[in-house]
């Protein structure tokens, strides 16, 4: 099993993950990319993006899918990675699992197959997506928020102690006490999350775990919160 789990963030953020995916892939084969956990965009856009994103990764060619059911009818042995970015993750989640995608990427990483996610990309890998609640809208009305569970337990909450440039200074720190409360009354009454801010990325490599990135994350487990320095 070889699954990034992302925080979130982009370009020099996640510079150092990138080229550590680099260390890992294929590179006779694509990356397969899936941009569908965004709402009401151009996915072309998203296309640009995550090649500017991948640049320094060797690979023949960054290849998309528009949708999950075009991910169902996808060989994913073709590709050396699959990349799965961020958006809303009920929305990722539900069409994973309507499409039948969910087990076709179940049995990738089971068979070794490498995949990074991103801020709703990495959330899914976590137990259970509620987690995220804090942050996105169940718009999809998603009953079944079970992930992939590759980290025995822990859900995962992305962006965590981040500022956005749309909010004023005040703003932000109110969102991440906001964040922090939600994510301290999940722990207590769901199980434990694993917060990690946009620059760190997690890497599970078989049996082992790398953490890529210098800003603290956090563990949120029975209502306390716990600072882990990488």
């Amino acid at each position: 099993m070889r699954i990034f789990l992302g925080g979130g963030g982009d370009g020099a953020q996640t510079k150092d993950a990138c080229r550590r995916l680099n260390d890992v892939i294929d590179h006779t084969k694509p990356i397969l990319y899936l941009p569908f956990a965004m709402e009401n965009v151009d996915y072309d856009s998203c296309h640009e993006w995550v090649r500017g994103e991948l640049r320094c990764v060797d690979v023949p060619d960054i290849e998309m899918v528009k949708s999950a059911e075009e991910l169902d009818g996808t060989n994913v042995e073709n590709y050396s990675a699959i990349f799965i970015g961020g958006g809303n993750t009920y929305k990722l989640l539900n069409d994973l699992k309507a499409s039948g995608s969910f087990e076709k990427i179940k049995a990738y990483i089971e068979q070794d197959g490498i995949v990074f996610g991103g801020s709703a990309g990495a959330i899914i890998f976590g137990y259970d997506i509620e987690s995220c609640a804090a942050m996105d809208q169940n718009k999809v009305r998603l009953k079944d928020t079970k992930g992939f569970d590759v980290l025995s337990g822990y859900s995962v909450f992305a962006h965590y102690t981040n500022g956005s440039s749309r909010l004023t200074e005040q703003e932000n720190r109110e969102r991440t006490e906001r964040y922090t409360e939600e994510l301290l009354r999940y722990s207590q009454e769901h199980g434990p999350v694993l917060a990690m801010p946009e620059e760190d990325t997690l890497f599970l490599n078989g049996e082992h775990l790398e953490l890529i990135g210098s800003r603290p994350y956090y563990c949120f487990e029975e209502g306390k919160r716990r600072e882990m320095i990488p």
